[in-house]
């Protein structure tokens, strides 16, 4: 980050009341094209003054938008739906330019935003309560569900798309605005989000975009007119995020880190499980929380899966996300990828094997590249198993049983999601039951689950007691109300001193 207030490439402003505003910090942080290393843009990094300003046009805006009609919401997102989905080749080449994954990669992650603004289209389905009439005599009951208010977003690098339109879909169909501190590496695609909102009808203040650091965050946090706070990233943010939230009163879900496990059985077809794990390893650097970055190999098939992946690694292309051609692109700074390249010397130091090495690998010198690397033989003390790496590093942790690489899983501190590969159906149903994670596939290696499910892990992957968007984010966005109605006879009322009955 840098203190400048005269940068010499363009700044990205933040967006309040539907339209672009500098910043007036005098705080900006650099963005990179991670394929050259190069620096892009200077991001506006807010002040707590700043955000409290955005989040007073917010609160004035969703007076007025939590009174739309039903029909007036869904209308608003289906045309914000349409301009998505007409406009994706445009956001997925932000998404690329900014963080690194290939073209492809990105357009998949704005699809799969897609489906969640097509889930909260559904919004008069959706808030439909229940009614009970004649629950005692001439007495009616009948629940509503009611927005929150202000709501505020925190989302990370590595789906820059993807998952502010997990939280904002869902959060203004059910008729709140909403505040989105995106990461201020890769900010660009929040804005063009921005402008598809606008551009689709939505009133001015319900969707607002503040950039920032750990100043804007807090200014989240601690504000009182933020109802309720959703958070995707590491463990220890996640942590600071719920107790500070919640600590202020507000609602929070705060996703956090993962290390997802792959127990593959002897049974498993050995050609879709190395193609499933090398898909779901390597994908985007490694740099998703649903990467599998662990395959536990069962008895007699360790040798064959690692042989497997390791010949499945030299054909694939690394290089610059735009090219044609390319499987994988950089990771998002220089600093992260030595890290990674770290935890592959600290492997190798502890005893893991190191089959495929990335760090040898030829990649283009002028961006913030690294190689793939499959490291086997490694035991559950050493780091590169411990900890979440957040790169294109597969460890093979080898076992003699089921119940073996079950307790192994069961054990981890994180349980975002898993993946079982077997044609054992009775496997596979023990595996689904006892796994102790919150998103489990049967020869499925990302089991992120579809937008009209909802999204969330289990122990030290999910701080908050709802899982983000689809039902669950439908009810972390609103409130339940429930009304008793009576209409009597005037000329019967009286005076009862007891408990009311309804019998």
């Amino acid at each position: 980050m840098t203190k400048t207030s005269a940068p010499t490439t363009s700044t990205i402003d933040h967006w309040v009341s539907g339209s672009r505003v500098p910043g007036s910090s005098g705080r900006t942080a650099r963005v990179h094209d991670p394929a050259t290393g190069q620096v892009t843009a200077h991001v506006a990094l807010a002040s707590a003054a700043e955000v409290d300003a955005a989040v007073k046009t917010a609160v004035a805006a969703a007076e007025e938008w939590r009174s739309a009609s039903l029909s007036k919401r869904a209308a608003v997102l289906f045309s914000f739906r349409e301009l998505l989905h007409a406009r994706t080749d445009e956001l997925a080449a932000i998404i690329t330019f900014e963080h690194g994954k290939v073209l492809s990669d990105a357009a998949g992650e704005v699809a799969r935003g897609l489906e969640n603004v097509e889930f909260a289209t559904g919004v008069p389905q959706l808030l439909k309560g229940g009614f009970s009439e004649q629950a005692s005599a001439g007495v009616d009951v009948y629940s509503l569900r009611q927005p929150l208010g202000v709501v505020a977003g925190i989302t990370p690098f590595n789906f820059p798309a993807m998952v502010p339109l997990w939280m904002c879909a869902n959060a203004i169909a059910c008729g709140n605005a909403f505040v989105l501190k995106p990461s201020e590496k890769d900010p660009s695609a929040s804005m063009f989000i921005a402008e598809l909102w606008k551009e689709a009808g939505l009133p001015d203040g319900v969707f607002t975009v503040v950039h920032g650091d750990k100043e804007a965050v807090d200014a989240l946090l601690d504000h009182a007119d933020i109802a309720a706070v959703s958070f995707v990233g590491s463990t220890p943010i996640a942590k600071y995020i719920y107790e500070r939230g919640t600590g202020n009163g507000k609602r929070v879900q705060a996703l956090g880190g993962a290390k997802n496990h792959a127990l593959v059985l002897p049974d498993a077809d050995l050609d879709l499980a190395a193609d499933a794990i090398v898909s779901a390893a390597y994908g985007a650097a490694g740099e998703r929380c649903m990467a599998l970055s662990v395959a536990v190999a069962v008895g007699e098939v360790a040798d064959g899966l690692v042989s497997a992946i390791g010949d499945r690694l030299p054909s694939l292309t690394v290089g610059a996300g735009s090219e044609p051609g390319t499987d994988m692109g950089p990771l998002i700074t220089r600093e992260h990828r030595d890290k990674v390249a770290g935890y592959i010397s600290a492997g190798a130091d502890a005893g893991a094997k190191v089959v495929v090495d990335g760090r040898e690998r030829e990649v283009p010198q002028d961006g913030f590249f690294l190689g793939m690397t499959l490291l086997d033989e490694v035991t559950p003390e050493m780091t590169v198993y411990t900890d979440e790496i957040f790169g294109p590093v597969l460890s093979v942790v080898r076992v003699d049983t089921f119940d073996e690489g079950l307790a192994l899983i069961n054990a981890n501190q994180y349980a975002n999601g898993t993946a079982i590969f077997t044609r054992d159906g009775g496997a596979a149903r023990k595996f689904k039951n006892e796994v102790e994670v919150g998103m489990v596939g049967v020869n499925v290696p990302i089991p992120v689950p579809v937008a009209y499910y909802s999204f969330g892990g289990w122990k030290d992957s999910l701080f908050g007691d709802t899982h983000m968007y689809g039902p669950e984010g439908i009810t972390f966005y609103t409130r339940g109300k429930v009304v008793t109605e009576r209409w009597p006879d005037p000329a019967t009322s009286s005076v009862d001193l007891g408990f009311p009955r309804t019998r």
